[in-house]
């Protein structure tokens, strides 16, 4: 008798964007505080703590990767907001290790944490001025602005992440090594950011682009957006 075919089961819908927007917004509204200290070796330390939560993100993700098929995607943005966390803290450990912890705000944990993923998001929001990084102040409607482009980078890679639940052992250490991945580039952009000599700051923006939603590039004429 012949073996009834076997049925692939059908995919959920990957997660919204307004889902992906709202979470982003509600994580970046605080900002962790640290225990580290400037030391001698700042880039040293730096290094240590982002191999330490590279190591943490990578087991969190796969852990929480195991559960297979529907049960498993219902964990796809638990697991973004958990890897979120262990990064946000260590761009902020790393900005103290640096002794620029008072520097760290809103607009630089987002840079730090999405550069890599949605560097088109952040073109109307940092721009070089000379040694530079200015960091225009996000109001309500231009962090919602910013938070939506991050969520349509962010869902495609939640739509991987979902598939890779349906194959729970392979699945959970491919999501393992990518955590470890996005972590490290995390760490980068932070140890770039406060490492170097440029001054940050971050100021309101100067145009009515929070209403008109199309101007805020233009408010300084001589300043270079980083788009890429």
């Amino acid at each position: 008798m012949a073996e009834p075919p076997t049925q692939i089961p059908t995919l959920p819908a990957p997660i919204e964007h307004g889902r992906l927007t709202a979470a982003i917004l509600d994580f970046a509204s605080q900002i962790p505080g640290s225990q580290v200290h400037r030391g001698l070796h700042p880039e040293a330390k730096a290094r240590e703590l982002a191999s330490q939560a590279a190591r943490k993100a990578g087991i969190t993700a796969g852990s929480l990767a195991l559960p297979p098929g529907p049960l498993g995607w219902l964990t796809v943005l638990p697991e973004l907001v958990a890897i979120w966390r262990i990064q946000a803290q260590m761009v902020s450990d790393i900005a103290a290790a640096y002794g620029q912890h008072a520097s760290l705000g809103r607009e630089q944990m987002l840079w730090c944490l999405f550069r890599h993923t949605a560097a088109q998001a952040f073109r109307d929001l940092v721009v070089r001025m000379g040694d530079r990084l200015l960091f225009r102040q996000l109001s309500a409607t231009v962090a919602e602005r910013v938070a939506r482009r991050i969520g349509v980078s962010l869902s495609q890679r939640a739509v991987g992440a979902g598939i890779s639940r349906w194959l729970p052992v392979v699945g959970a250490a491919g999501v393992g090594a990518y955590a470890w991945y996005d972590t490290r580039n995390v760490a980068r952009t932070a140890i770039e950011l406060f490492g170097s000599d440029s001054l940050i700051r971050t100021e309101p923006l100067a145009t009515p682009a929070d209403t008109t939603g199309e101007a805020e590039g233009d408010a300084d004429t001589d300043a270079t957006p980083l788009d890429r």
